[in-house]
């Protein structure tokens, strides 16, 4: 990770006053870093930072599986995510996807206001960091059994079906 992080913001309508809040607080510090957010959210820390903020789809239109592409891809470092734990949301698969694939790719995610401030203040936050990226080549190139078949039984299969 470079020196200017690429962070994702995002928050359920019931935790975007946190979230402002918090940001406001923490203004000087996100003010160097490239900003990301979903929908609202984006919106309202725009406004209220004065900054510049990548502003993408709302969670349930896509803004979260936005962010998880993004991270998929190496353009997100780190999530702060101020969800409400307590309201059921049509779009909780979304969600579950999103913070699966920051474990998958080792993206260090904040999910409450504590861990948001150990976060940002830690002194990896104003350095370069070498996050440690998994190496999945060996999922990618494995086989697959496929109808009793290997995978390059199968895709041989098709080939010759062409």
């Amino acid at each position: 990770m470079a020196h200017d992080k690429k962070i994702a913001l995002i928050a359920h309508d019931h935790k975007k006053r946190d979230l402002v809040e918090w940001a406001k607080f923490n203004r000087t510090l996100l003010a160097h870093h490239r900003i990301y957010a979903t929908g609202t959210t984006g919106a309202l820390l725009e406004r209220e930072l004065g900054f510049n903020i990548t502003k993408l789809q709302s969670g349930p239109l896509g803004g979260d599986q936005q962010i998880g592409a993004r991270i998929a891809d190496g353009e997100i470092d780190f999530v702060i995510f101020f969800s409400d734990p307590l309201e059921s949301l049509s779009h909780d698969p979304d969600i579950k996807a999103l913070l699966r694939l920051a474990v998958v790719w080792n993206i260090p995610i904040a999910c409450n206001r504590a861990s948001a401030d150990f976060m940002i203040s830690s002194p990896l936050m104003d350095g370069e960091y070498n996050r440690l990226i998994p190496d999945y080549e060996e999922y990618r190139t494995r086989k697959l059994d496929i109808n009793g078949q290997d995978s390059d039984d199968f895709n041989r299969e098709i080939v010759d079906a062409q």
